[in-house]
């Protein structure tokens, strides 16, 4: 009987024992990736170019495309052996930038594509997408400009969206970097705010149309979790019980709660960098991509090791001194799953 019990007990486990296939969703502010070309027509370009102040020589260029690439293969492989199938980029000067990247050496096996639009930011910065073909297959995508009523030549970034279908799932992701506080956080609020009813309105589109729709919002936000931008007019909230109908779920809420954050600041921490999804990615029934888990990639070696800085993600510039680093953010990433047979 003993052995009977203990065959049945084993038969149960073996039942219940189920397999995933994840895959990994990220985003990157790449922290002033440009080229070496000066042009006229942005504002401040010139310190970008190797006779402009921040002697930017093709050697620093390709060494930070090396760090950037170094970064870009190592997030979620801790996890997801393949690492990111999908990353949303930021403060990247043109697609020729992104071509260079994405044909690093580090990359190059990787086979990633290129998103990509043109944006009137005054510092000539974009968003962008680079994902993996045969994981994730692009079936069309749109730049929103980010306009103000009362100040006709406000110039940022457009928030990009993409369809596209990963497995039998449609993705709807919207790439964004929101207005800096440049000028103080309550001064340029304003600017932040009409992003995310931006990025609510792209959101409610899709939502019109099928209730359930996968939306992933991502990207710089400047803002926090808890600010108005995010929470009250991109309506995304970090409690997953307390959801109303239309609501987004935050995951970064928590992780802000803990104190970790993406990016430092006068020796306190900021999670600017989130990635928000709809309702339509939750739940327990894993037939389906289902959110799983969202994560900052903050390993050591991304992290300023000494001088006054030490302990804040290690930048290409800090103090206006080159350091040869990475970015003044670090990536974050969310974790979809779904039950294979």
């Amino acid at each position: 009987m003993l052995l009977m019990l203990l065959w049945m007990a084993g038969s149960l486990q073996a039942q219940q024992e189920k397999t995933f296939n994840a895959v990994c969703i990220g985003f990157y502010n790449l922290e002033n990736l440009f080229d070496t070309i000066l042009d006229p027509e942005l504002y401040n370009n010139e310190e970008f170019t190797p006779n402009g102040p921040n002697q930017w020589t093709a050697e620093r260029y390709h060494e930070k495309l090396r760090n950037m690439a170094d970064v870009i293969s190592k997030i979620g492989t801790d996890v997801v052996p393949a690492g990111v199938a999908i990353l949303g980029i930021s403060e990247i000067e043109n697609r020729n930038v992104v071509e260079d990247l994405v044909k690093h050496e580090i990359l190059r096996e990787r086979g990633f594509r290129i998103v990509h639009y043109d944006s009137p930011d005054a510092r000539g910065v974009d968003v962008g997408l680079i994902y993996r073909p045969d994981i994730f297959t692009v079936l069309g995508s749109k730049s929103y400009r980010l306009t103000l009523e009362n100040d006709s030549g406000f110039r940022s970034r457009d928030q990009l969206l993409v369809t596209g279908k990963a497995g039998d799932d449609i993705l709807h992701i919207i790439v964004n970097h929101w207005p800096s506080r440049r000028g103080g956080e309550r001064a340029s609020r304003p600017k932040r705010n009409a992003a995310g009813d931006l990025s609510r309105h792209i959101a409610d589109s899709l939502l019109a149309l099928d209730k359930n729709a996968k939306i992933i919002v991502m990207g710089d936000l400047n803002d926090d979790p808890v600010n108005p931008s995010v929470r009250d007019h991109l309506r995304a909230k970090g409690n997953k019980d307390k959801l109303e109908e239309g609501d987004l779920f935050n995951p970064m809420y928590g992780l802000y709660k803990e104190g970790i954050g993406s990016l430092a600041y006068r020796d306190s921490w900021n999670l600017f960098d989130q990635i928000i999804i709809s309702q339509g990615l939750l739940g327990d029934d894993f037939r389906d991509y289902t959110f799983y888990k969202a994560k900052v990639f903050n390993k050591n070696f991304l992290v300023q090791k000494d001088g006054p800085y030490a302990g804040y993600p290690r930048r290409t510039f800090a103090g206006g001194v080159y350091q040869g680093g990475y970015s003044d953010h670090f990536p974050v990433y969310i974790l979809l799953i779904r039950e294979t047979d």
